[in-house]
């Protein structure tokens, strides 16, 4: 087993009676910051949930942090946490009451829970207002507090889903900045958005998937020139890469194939 393999997708298939939502994936993600990259509809919420054994491959197989999925995968699902795009906080409910008992229902005795949820909440901003209902908080709070229940079970990884979704200038850059602060605690992330900044931000591996097809994986710095650009070397499906990079939210482009 090669420690230093965050995750590793063979030929990963997931069909619906309408779409092919995933379609012959294989890649092999290293450990750190991972930029999982996508417009809507690009296949990332049916990776997760292929991830967090929610539903099952068509065809192909997961490796999680070593372990493979259909194996055990309570065992994947012990060592990740995850951050959904849509708010399902209960509104009446305090942030402390909420990360607690997702520490809870992680394994930590009740008061390690409590302990924990408030070094959590602290970590991610609210501390102060840890005691209050989630139904008065701001959308920047709930995304944080969303944060906080997927890191409250102390996970190898954590997979966000669009964390920045909704928020302000200044609260996408405060939840970026806590997502990079998660790699300096050995924490493992692969964040699902559609915005290629957000991934350049904080980002050392992108994965780009459109159509549930691969497009491009590999460091951020080797990916991303002085300009800012994305440089691809491609031997074909011009077409088709030209058309994910603009659903994925790039004006143009410039492909350059052998």
């Amino acid at each position: 087993m090669d420690v230093d393999v965050l995750l590793r997708l063979t030929a990963l298939t997931k069909r619906y009676p309408a779409v092919t939502a995933l379609d012959g994936l294989t890649l092999e993600v290293p450990r750190g910051l991972i930029g999982l990259v996508g417009a809507n509809g690009a296949g990332k919420s049916t990776m997760f949930r292929l991830l967090l054994g929610l539903t099952q491959p068509t065809e192909g197989h997961i490796q999680v942090c070593g372990v493979d999925v259909a194996a055990d995968p309570i065992e994947v699902r012990s060592r990740l946490g995850y951050m959904p795009e849509h708010d399902c906080l209960p509104l009446d409910q305090t942030a402390a009451d909420v990360v607690s008992t997702f520490g809870e229902l992680s394994g930590l005795p009740r008061r390690a829970a409590r302990q924990r949820a408030s070094d959590i909440l602290d970590l991610v901003g609210l501390d102060e207002a840890r005691f209050r209902p989630i139904g008065g908080f701001s959308t920047g709070m709930r995304q944080r507090t969303k944060l906080a229940q997927a890191l409250v079970g102390d996970p190898e990884l954590v997979l966000l889903d669009e964390p920045t979704a909704g928020l302000d200038p200044l609260g996408r850059e405060e939840m970026l900045a806590l997502v990079a602060r998660l790699g300096t605690f050995g924490i493992s992330v692969i964040m699902a958005t559609h915005l290629l900044d957000d991934v350049q931000q904080v980002c050392d591996h992108v994965v780009m998937i459109d159509a549930g097809r691969l497009v491009v994986a590999g460091e951020t710095a080797s990916l991303l020139d002085r300009t800012g650009a994305v440089t691809v070397d491609v031997g074909r499906h011009h077409d088709e890469l030209v058309a994910g990079l603009a659903r994925a939210g790039v004006a143009a482009a410039v492909v350059n194939g052998a």
